[in-house]
């Protein structure tokens, strides 16, 4: 069905044209009998033709994108593919104690959706998850959604102009294909979970389980558990299974700086005197007078959402190597740990680092460096050899025993996609493993049309909240596709001269941050001294401010029907639409300064 709609676009291909690098078109070597243009448009400007897109995951990114595109993209036709049987994304899929978000609730929302509910000021996954799925259900978006369907493959057809797609139902267990104008990946970084290379992890006899994937019913009480890493998922497991097994044993490979309680940090900040005027509780629940404020009052709501906002984007100075704000927050953060592990010297040495704060993600300490010292809990540096049944083996020769093994020990973060990507020149999954990832404006790739991605290569998930990022770039892609649609622009790439000029000006600044330090991080694929490819070069207000305007120079087009013998085809009849569609037609006598 999708194919048929398609075919009532007439696409043919223009073969695009790459500029040189003076920005010339290459003259044809012999003389060639120009084809004239006679065949106007009969449409007036700014009209658009029919479009299919494909979006791939419905997470926090795939959600917004979908909502996005119903409200501005005209005479569209769109489907998510979601592999879950439920969407949330990450929020879905983890589940483990003491799993919450690190940065605040108000601030890790939608714009568009403000919910002054939240119960706490740092929300756990549940309450994240039915808010995303509040979401969607009251935007209507479940007849765009296919839950439990999972993309398998995609290839370009260049004569056609589309991505040709091979979906697999899982529930069913069969597989159809499909078709899409623009395919576009909210799949996540965060979200293909992996076992940790250790020999003989499957032989264990006792329970095995990843953070990412906890079963739902796994009861820990009285039990002797170990706990695998120390990143972001470890440290808030572990203090959550502390008071209740009967032994924990901690497994820590590298050092990791823990920051206060990120409410503590913020109140001392500029956003100080507008946390004095909100209730908490001990817990760091807002007392339901306060929520009653947060819903009577939208003013102060949003008064209290935009100065934490402001305290949150603060951070980045903190990330310049070297810097007098990375040295006092350094000096305060170590004094913070010492204090914490009470001077503890083996503990000290193990877990506070000598690389520059925010090499690692900086993590905010939940009660996990108190309960280390608790009795029932053993820290243990020694590398583990091989999982054997009754446990783990370390490299010291001791066998310690066990009932479960936890490995909080992340995913796979080589931004290379879990299916086949085909693209002009090859497999997407082949060029990102063979070569540095890289992408432009962390969402588009070179000889890949009409493919966007969010999240990926050096995008601004250093610090601060997701949401409003995905939400930066789904504005970037969606004006794209409203330039396609209107100007007749079957394909549009980045050119690879972009992406190399923007990759090189990346690795070029990172030098200047923490980043970039003598760390195992995921910020590098988990490397100790590779290029930094998941974060970008500058705060996060830099990137925003980067996607206002699209550089049209750095792209390559093809076009639809007549428009490939003139790229202005789409100017149409003369007229514009804004003289039919009901829009003001004298807009530009209400503000003559406005620059737009």
């Amino acid at each position: 069905m999708a194919q048929s709609r398609l075919s009532q676009l007439s696409l043919h291909v223009r073969p695009h044209v790459n500029a040189q690098p003076n920005g010339s078109i290459p003259k044809p070597s012999t003389p060639t009998t120009e084809t004239p243009y006679k065949a106007l448009s009969e449409q007036p400007l700014g009209s658009t033709h029919p479009i299919r897109i494909v979006t791939i995951g419905a997470g926090a990114s795939g959600l917004n994108m979908a909502r996005l595109l119903r409200l501005h993209v005209p005479k569209l036709e769109q489907v998510v593919y979601e592999k879950n049987p439920q969407v949330g994304g990450t929020w879905f899929e983890n589940r483990y104690p003491g799993c919450k978000c690190d940065i605040p609730s108000h601030n890790y929302q939608f714009s568009w959706r403000p919910n002054p509910e939240w119960s706490s000021f740092f929300s756990p996954a549940e309450e994240i998850q039915r808010y995303l799925l509040q979401v969607y259900e009251e935007e209507g978006l479940q007849d765009v959604v296919k839950l439990g369907h999972q993309v398998v493959s995609a290839k370009w057809d260049e004569d056609g102009g589309i991505w040709s797609l091979r979906i697999k139902d899982i529930e069913h267990g069969r597989e159809f294909d499909d078709t899409c104008n623009f395919l576009l990946d909210a799949s996540g970084i965060l979200n293909h979970w992996t076992w940790p290379a250790i020999p003989g992890l499957h032989d264990f006899d006792g329970h095995i389980i990843h953070s990412a994937n906890w079963p739902k019913n796994f009861n820990f009480a009285g039990k002797t558990v170990a706990v695998i890493g120390n990143g972001s998922s470890g440290v808030q497991i572990v203090p959550a299974l502390q008071p209740d097994v009967q032994r924990l044993v901690h497994f820590v490979r590298d050092p990791t700086w823990m920051a206060p309680p990120r409410l503590q940090v913020l109140a001392a900040g500029a956003a100080g005197n507008m946390l004095s005027e909100v209730e908490l509780d001990e817990n760091e629940c807002f007392t339901p007078a306060q929520i009653a404020r947060f819903k009577a009052d939208p003013q102060f709501y949003r008064r209290f959402v935009k100065s934490v906002e402001q305290e949150v984007n603060g951070n980045y100075p903190l990330m310049i190597k070297d810097s007098a704000a990375a040295a006092a927050a350094t000096a305060a953060i170590r004094s913070y740990m010492e204090d914490r592990l009470e001077g503890d010297e083996r503990l000290c040495k193990a877990l506070i680092p000598n690389f520059p704060l925010g090499c690692r993600r900086l993590t905010p300490d939940v009660g996990y460096l108190a309960s280390l010292r608790a009795a029932n809990v053993r820290v243990v540096t020694d590398s583990i050899v091989r999982v054997v049944p009754q446990g783990i083996e370390t490299n010291k020769g001791e066998i310690i025993e066990l009932d479960a093994i936890v490995c909080a020990t992340g995913f796979n973060v080589s931004f290379c996609p879990r299916f086949p990507i085909i693209g002009r020149e090859g497999n997407l999954q082949d060029v990102w493993t063979r070569n540095l990832p890289k992408a432009y404006m962390s969402c588009a790739v070179p000889d890949f049309p009409n493919f966007f991605t969010f999240l990926g290569p050096n995008a601004p998930i250093g610090h601060g909240s997701v949401f409003t990022i995905t939400e930066h770039i789904a504005k970037y892609i969606t004006r794209i596709i409203l330039k396609c649609q209107r100007e007749c622009i079957k394909s549009i790439a980045p050119t690879q001269d972009a992406v190399d000029d923007l990759s090189k000006h990346t690795q070029a600044f990172m030098p200047r941050t923490a980043w970039a330090g003598s760390c195992r991080s995921w910020f590098k694929n988990n490397e100790e001294n590779g290029p930094v490819t998941a974060l970008h070069p500058g705060s996060r207000i830099h990137f925003f401010h980067m996607l206002q305007n699209f550089r049209g120079e750095d792209w390559e087009y093809t076009y639809v029907d007549d428009a490939r013998r003139n790229r202005f085809y789409y100017l149409g009849n003369g007229t514009s639409e804004m003289e039919f569609d009901g829009s003001d037609s004298t807009w530009y006598l209400d503000d003559p300064d406005k620059l737009d």
